[in-house]
């Protein structure tokens, strides 16, 4: 089965002479914003052919040398890694958006739940950083609203590297969870939810005029967890987008300017996929159903108790290891759901 045309090696070597012909020629940069975007194609393709050019000479290698009873402890373990390597590869064919190369942005809401939602949120910011760090992925907080009591209000965040978007794109939508209180003192179970958005970050040179008269900006002190993501002086920059009521905020960096541009980028990017919405089929690819975040609109639940137990609800794919899962291990949910958009699409 070809997933995406992947593993169309051929195609993709001779679209990448296509691209470098094009790059090569005397008029190529007349179009700057233009010009990038072929650029970026050309080297995520070169990235690819190599990728699988090294994985074809590794296995040639490791079964030419198999019978040599002293390389065979080496041979296995490189056989291991190249198994390692080729399920990265496996996973990265089922991406065939056009946003799917690009870095996300993502923002969790607590719903209904009160405290509890709100140390929801926190379990599922603290999984996508583990997430982020276990492959590979950079992570970056914009900011982070704390609860009344516990946990977080709302946070946001980018997940940067190569197909970013692309796999963290199953994450959109309500996530419930079901387990006995820490905060009841009566020891009851508590339903909590929280919603996730999720969006690419879009290249600086895409077309989205922003008036300054358009725009509130706020600056305040800093708050949230502590630690390094957040600091304690007047640099936190929140710009609401009056015409549209979009808000983004970012407490980040220790420079109130460079809060600045990075909240602007990231309004960039929501206007941009506002804009982007006005297109049905744009609505259907990026932004996809919005529901509630309460009872019967969930797209994965994590079950605590009386039982132990992950199900996503869109694909009907399950883990009984709840605890491994909330430490960052969704890669299997997020194959599960590529397969399943490969196959509606």
């Amino acid at each position: 089965m070809r997933f995406g045309g992947y593993f169309d090696f051929e195609s993709k070597k001779k679209l990448s002479i296509t691209l470098e012909q094009e790059i090569n020629s005397s008029n190529f940069w007349s179009d700057t914003s233009s010009a990038e975007q072929v650029v970026k194609k050309f080297n995520s393709i070169k990235n690819d052919i190599c990728f699988i050019e090294n994985l074809r000479r590794r296995v040639t290698d490791n079964l030419e040398i198999l019978n040599d009873v002293e390389m065979l402890d080496f041979c296995c373990e490189e056989l291991i890694s190249i198994s390692k390597d080729y399920e990265e590869l496996r996973l990265s064919s089922l991406l065939n958006g056009e946003y799917d190369d690009n870095n996300c942005i993502i923002d969790i809401h607590a719903g209904a739940g009160g405290t509890e939602s709100c140390d929801w949120v926190m379990m599922l910011y603290r999984m996508y950083e583990r997430y982020a760090s276990d492959n590979g992925f950079k992570f970056e907080c914009l900011d982070i609203l704390s609860g009344d009591e516990a946990g977080y209000k709302s946070v946001s965040f980018m997940i940067k590297g190569k197909n970013a978007y692309g796999y963290l794109q199953a994450e959109k939508g309500v996530h419930r969870l079901i387990r006995i209180s820490p905060f009841d003192s009566n020891s009851r179970r508590h339903t909590s939810f929280a919603s996730v958005d999720v969006i690419p970050e879009f290249d600086n040179n895409i077309n989205i005029s922003i008036k300054e008269e358009d725009l509130k900006i706020d600056v305040y002190r800093s708050s949230g967890a502590g630690g390094q993501s957040v600091n304690t002086t007047d640099s936190a920059v929140r710009i609401t987008h009056i015409p549209t009521n979009t808000v983004v905020t970012c407490q980040n960096e220790r420079s109130q300017i460079k809060n600045k541009e990075k909240a602007l980028s990231v309004l960039k990017s929501k206007l941009y996929k506002l804009e982007l919405e006005n297109n049905e089929q744009k609505l259907k690819n990026i932004q996809g159903d919005k529901k509630e975040i309460n009872f019967g609109s969930q797209i994965r639940t994590y079950t605590l108790h009386p039982y132990s137990l992950v199900k996503d609800h869109r694909t009907n794919y399950e883990d009984a290891n709840v605890i491994k899962v909330l430490d960052g291990n969704i890669n299997k949910f997020i194959e599960e759901y590529l397969k399943l958009k490969l196959v509606n699409n």
